[in-house]
């Protein structure tokens, strides 16, 4: 039996509005995207233009950095929508499916190795879900990682619930695991989370990998969090990570020939009338399986609370992210409202009477409860950040710009999603994940 890796410092915060434990399957008609700003460090180079036909696998843009890495149609239809930003920055590619999901020729799966699996990964659209640290981006295929990690557990607010999600899936997980084991000489590490009731994980039996276990609050289900306690990354060093749904449809892919991107995903939050898991299609639209109630002010999210991204009540699922949530608008102010008992509000610091009952469920909005501050070292990052570097510290020579300082206090090893929990109780209100992803790619730029 695995030792359980303990994490003590973090936060679980609990919220209303988790899924049920029930599945509907969505079907694929209605519009559909792929959003190259998902891909930190990707130039994105169109191959096809709007009312073109795709088909489930068509290549639809290549990285400008990497041709061979093909971004690919989740669903066969036609072209729609080319959105772009400033200076023509590519945001969105929508698709109008015409449900009938006609897949490209499916390929021969009787002899693999590892140089035929990479060029099917890169082809077939698989490649992006393979991400690396250092820098959190789309793994380099040119490079050889020392190990590959896989979480078996989302410690997010309102996560799915793996244990429910893959139970049916464990023969293509097992099929994902010993393809991706090719890619590298090192080990695949394997993740679950502590089973309080006594339960072994549906996890615990997959081979070619080797298991750990996590107890703990959040965020000992984020990779970095694992990658930490597990094998660290030293300088000049690379690991893989990627997504049990990703494993799944590579398993799929290598077992049938035949290309999928599909995902079991969680529509969660307190705005949600009745929170459920759906099956879907990767890029699929919210307006799809939720219509918002209009009379209230609701914060639509792809992804969770923490590190999701806003999106529109006709907005897409991102590429790496696994639950739609619904919360509270935030747009009011409150006055005094330091002063009132806040029993409906969550606290670190026992500033409210909340903190004592412990296992409530809040439904919280996105209200900052405060305007943008000082940066002052208040200790508060250390209570959350269950790594052995300075946060703190870190922050600071990233906002001024000191690269050197920057690599020795941890730069190599972190991503923003990692400073999550920190940008939520940080006192001074600063927007601790974008600082980090800019720093990420100035690093990349100036010192690589």
């Amino acid at each position: 039996m695995p030792k359980v890796i303990k994490i003590k410092r973090g936060l679980d915060i609990k919220l209303k509005g988790k899924a049920k434990c029930e599945v509907v399957s969505v079907d694929n008609s209605g519009l559909f995207a792929i959003r190259p700003i998902d891909f930190p460090n990707v130039i994105a180079k169109l191959l096809l233009k709007e009312g073109d036909l795709v088909k489930v696998g068509s290549p639809i843009f290549y990285s400008k950095n990497d041709e061979q890495i093909k971004f690919c149609s989740p669903v066969s239809g036609t072209i729609k929508e080319i959105v772009r930003g400033d200076k023509r920055k590519l945001l969105e590619i929508t698709i109008e499916s015409d449900n009938l999901m006609e897949k490209v020729a499916p390929i021969d799966v009787s002899n693999l190795n590892a140089d035929f699996i990479q060029k099917e990964l890169m082809e077939k659209g698989y490649w992006p879900a393979i991400r690396q640290r250092p820098f959190h981006i789309i793994a380099n295929p040119a490079e050889k990682p020392k190990a590959i990690f896989i979480s078996g557990f989302d410690s997010a607010p309102l996560a799915p619930d793996y244990e429910f999600v893959f139970a049916q899936r464990i023969s293509e997980i097992q099929r994902g695991i010993d393809i991706i084991a090719k890619l590298t000489e090192g080990k695949v590490h394997f993740s679950t989370h502590q089973v309080l009731n006594g339960k072994d994980s549906i996890f615990a039996n997959l081979k070619n990998v080797e298991m750990h276990t996590f107890s703990g609050p959040h965020p000992s289900g984020n990779i970095g969090t694992q990658i930490h306690h597990i094998d660290p990354l030293n300088k000049g060093e690379a690991v893989w990570y990627i997504n049990l749904s990703d494993v799944v449809n590579i398993g799929h892919f290598f077992t049938t020939g035949e290309v999928q991107y599909e995902k079991i995903i969680a529509l969660c939050g307190s705005e949600v009338e009745n929170p459920k898991y759906y099956k879907v299609t990767s890029g699929v639209s919210l307006a799809k399986i939720s219509k918002p109630n209009p009379e209230v002010f609701t914060r639509m999210i792809s992804g969770n609370v923490l590190t999701g991204s806003q999106i529109s009540e006709n907005g897409f699922l991102g590429f790496y992210d696994s639950q739609f949530t619904l919360i509270p608008e935030g747009n009011y102010y409150e006055f005094f409202g330091w002063i009132m008992p806040g029993f409906n509000k969550f606290s670190l610091s026992k500033t409210f009477f909340s903190w004592l009952t412990p296992n409530k469920e809040y439904a919280l909005d996105s209200n900052y409860h405060g305007e943008l501050r000082n940066f002052v070292v208040t200790g508060q990052y250390e209570k959350v950040f269950p790594w052995d570097i300075m946060p703190q510290q870190l922050i600071k020579s990233m906002i001024i710009k000191d690269f050197d300082q920057m690599e020795k206090l941890g730069i190599l090893e972190v991503a923003e999603e990692d400073f999550a929990l920190c940008e939520f109780i940080c006192t001074s209100k600063m927007e601790l994940q974008e600082i980090v992803r800019n720093s990420i790619d100035d690093f990349m730029k100036e010192m690589i």
